[in-house]
């Protein structure tokens, strides 16, 4: 959009001098002049309006021909866009060469919409000629020299738009990014310096050195203009780098992150941005306290959506449906979203909620094919065969490319009975992931054709790809259940759930895993996985620490059991309630917490509204309780809700129960038995 209006001020400009220059009839009439009103006030359906009733009374007119080209190519009517730039390249004067020139720019980019890149270069190269001065059709010209790898030619380009104007940046730029692309890092390095030196807000300058001072292993120089570039303006590829940061640029980065958000107190991006970071070393609970850090200073549904993505991968359902649901409450019609809380459901055991809230997706956006292939996975789950076939079908029509709809839907037709359907969907997995990058599903598609060797040898490529991958661990557990060779499936389970995957719910439901799953090993290794939940994958303890049994006493008030807990050091007395979804505490307790010390400003997160047994709606503020102490058992950054109900009790919900591991309640002792990893 930024280009196109970028060409209609240079055709605008070269239009009236036409005018001027020669009082050309064609752009004297009402209509033409109404269409270039219309487009300079970016009202590109009233200007195409006029042009063709400009047509209409004369259809040599290439002036009108030239504009109708350009608002076609907006909308993506390439073929008459086409067709409309060749009758005004055919009937313009050649004497204005400036029009002229913006035309076969105009065609050039038509050509590159439909991928005719030998098209567009001869297009681009006769407006250069035609109209020389236009620094935006060399830059274009040089952009596609430089993906072609001709990067003298492109390089040229550069250089000629630095001749027309020594103080324009553009062509020191261009000039640094082929420096980068031959792998000349230093050059690059010190071409993006004096790009800086003639525009210090020069934003691309700082990332290409950055790329370029991450190649040289120059990790304070290379996360410092990381930054700078953030400062001047939001990108995503600045943000990657950051994100995606390792060792040893690790701690410096988080360091400097951490500088920033102290001096810039107002602004949520750096506690976002390191909790990020923390997202993709599985370091989840670290990413809460900064998730929570930014929300407090400006509450967004991406921080409460990251913050229900921790507690899921932290197997924390309650704790992720509830900030899911403030996530949809601030977007309602994000398709991601919704399936996100459906994939929570679904672990929960709610599957019938989930497909509801799917429905519900599929209403807003009717062609998102993964939304379809995740109502066709629990179709699938509830019986529901033929609504499992109808979805993956669905997702095949909307995305033809997509392996894992027709892997799924193979599976669902072979239980119908389909063999030949089914046949036909696993080659057709074989066809599209026909390079070892591509491979998702394959090893499933090569065991159900009988080719079990082949379904080894590409599960094996896709563990080496990614050894940190949890969810190719698991693939593999599930292959050799399938093959009926149970220590190896245990054993890539095992992989699995020690680097840090905790869907119990889905692996009690998939017959993937029927071989193993009544087995004692099987058993033990998901009671001592659940024990753990809660804990980041790192902290997980070895194999070699032993399961313990931890006995926490209640008393009894009439039907309710109350325990003794710590929260932030504060000694308080809670109802244990396996029915609730949080920590619940009244006005009261949160008021005294905060005016003693015990909470701070940086602890309330937002507000959210919550259903109690009855169906009441009552609305209350979110906190995250730093440190809470059950029975001895510590645990940091649990989510409680602070009903504003002065007498509400206070109740031990899921947020804390389903990260002790695993309970049970002894009524003859007035205990609870918590087993746990020590």
């Amino acid at each position: 959009m930024r280009t196109i209006l970028l060409l209609i001020a240079c055709l605008c400009a070269s239009a009236s001098m036409t005018v001027m220059a020669s009082g050309n009839k064609q752009t004297e009439t009402f209509n033409y002049q109404r269409g270039v009103e219309a487009m300079q006030n970016r009202q590109p359906d009233e200007a195409l309006e006029y042009f063709q009733k400009d047509l209409e009374a004369d259809p040599k007119s290439g002036y009108s021909w030239s504009w109708v080209a350009i608002i076609h190519h907006q909308n993506e009517k390439y073929g008459e866009a086409l067709n409309a730039a060749n009758l005004s390249i055919r009937y313009l004067p050649q004497k204005d060469k400036g029009f002229l020139g913006s035309t076969y720019y105009t065609r050039s980019r038509i050509y590159l919409s439909l991928e005719d890149t030998a098209k567009a270069l001869l297009d681009l190269t006769k407006a250069i000629s035609l109209y020389e001065d236009n620094k935006n059709i060399l830059v274009e010209r040089a952009g596609i020299y430089i993906k072609q790898g001709q990067f003298d030619l492109a390089e040229a380009d550069y250089r000629r738009l630095i001749a027309m104007n020594e103080g324009d940046v553009t062509g020191y730029m261009g000039l640094g990014r082929i420096e980068f692309r031959r792998g000349h890092f230093d050059e690059t390095i010190a071409q993006c310096t004096y790009v800086l030196k003639l525009d210090e807000k020069h934003y691309p300058a700082y990332l290409i050195r950055a790329e370029a001072e991450m190649q040289k292993q120059m990790w304070n120089e290379a996360t410092d203009d990381l930054i700078s570039a953030l400062k001047l303006s939001w990108n995503n590829r600045v943000a990657t780098h950051i994100v995606e940061m390792e060792d040893p640029a690790f701690g410096l980065m988080l360091s400097k992150l951490k500088i920033q958000a102290a001096k810039d107190p107002s602004n949520a991006i750096w506690n976002y941005l390191s909790g990020c970071m923390y997202v993709n070393r599985n370091e989840y609970n670290k990413a809460l306290e900064q998730f929570f850090e930014a929300n407090r200073r400006q509450a967004d549904a991406v921080n409460f959506f990251y913050i229900a993505s921790c507690y899921y991968y932290l197997g924390n359902n309650a704790d992720a449906l509830m900030n899911i649901n403030q996530t949809l409450c601030m977007d309602s019609t994000d398709v991601y979203y919704m399936d996100f809380k459906a994939g929570i459901l679904y672990e929960m055991g709610n599957v019938k909620a989930a497909i509801a809230v799917l429905d519900n997706a599929l209403a807003v956006d009717p062609e998102s094919f993964y939304i379809y292939n995740s109502r066709g996975c629990f179709r699938e789950q509830t019986g529901d065969l033929e609504g499992a076939e109808e979805d993956f079908t669905m997702s095949v029509v909307t995305n033809p490319n997509y392996s894992y709809a027709y892997f799924r839907r193979a599976r669902v037709c072979r239980k119908l009975g389909k063999k030949d359907q089914a046949e036909a969907d696993f080659r057709k997995v074989i066809e599209l992931e026909n390079s070892p990058e591509n491979y998702e599903c394959i090893h499933y598609a090569y065991l159900a054709l009988g080719e079990p060797d082949k379904a080894m040898a590409a599960m094996d490529t896709i563990i080496a790809r990614d050894t940190t991958n949890d969810g190719s661990y698991y693939d593999a557990a599930c292959l050799y259940c399938l093959m009926n060779e149970t220590e190896k499936s245990l054993a890539y389970l095992e992989k699995a759930l020690e680097l840090g995957f905790r869907r119990f719910g889905h692996m009690d439901r998939d017959d993937d895993l029927d071989q193993i799953r009544n087995t004692d090993a099987y058993r033990k290794l998901v009671e001592k996985y659940k024990a753990v939940s809660g804990q980041d994958p790192a902290a997980v303890p070895s194999a070699g620490q032993e399961t313990v049994t931890t006995e926490v006493p209640f008393t009894k008030e009439g039907d309710m059991c109350k325990v003794r807990c710590s929260v932030n050091g504060l000694p308080l007395h809670f109802i244990f309630d396996t029915g609730a979804a949080t920590v619940s505490i009244s006005k009261v307790e949160a008021t005294f917490m905060l005016k003693n010390g015990y909470l701070s400003e940086k602890d309330v997160i937002g507000s959210a509204r919550f259903v109690d047994a009855n169906g009441d709606v009552s609305v209350g503020t979110m906190l995250n309780l730093k440190h809470v102490n059950f029975g001895g058992l510590e645990l940091d950054n649990v989510r409680a809700s602070v009903v504003r109900n002065q007498v509400a009790p206070l109740l031990l919900g899921q947020s804390v129960l389903s990260r002790l591991g695993k309970i049970e309640i002894e009524n003859s002792r007035r205990v609870l038995k918590i087993t746990h990893s020590k």
